[in-house]
């Protein structure tokens, strides 16, 4: 599994780390820093799923006004990984 660490921008959140195995599913998601429930919920909610299939889930959702949320973070984490 390649371990993999992502500095978000723009979110109370300041890393997003998480492994990808052979297959290109997304596994062990955590954050640092943000709400903890939520992020735990969307880390269970997205254990095993491709890359992929949390970016079409994830991607363009927002926090306030901020343009982005630790959601939208994620699905570009997973895609640039």
């Amino acid at each position: 599994m390649q371990q993999i660490t992502f500095k978000t921008t723009g979110t109370c959140a300041r890393l997003i780390r998480f492994e990808r195995d052979d297959e290109n599913r997304i596994h062990n998601i955590s954050f640092e820093g943000g709400c903890d429930g939520n992020l735990k919920a969307i880390s269970r909610l997205c254990e095993g799923m491709t890359a992929a299939e949390i970016h079409a889930t994830l991607a363009g959702n927002l926090c306030g006004s901020k343009g982005t949320s630790c959601a939208d973070q994620l699905a570009k984490a997973v895609m640039s990984a």
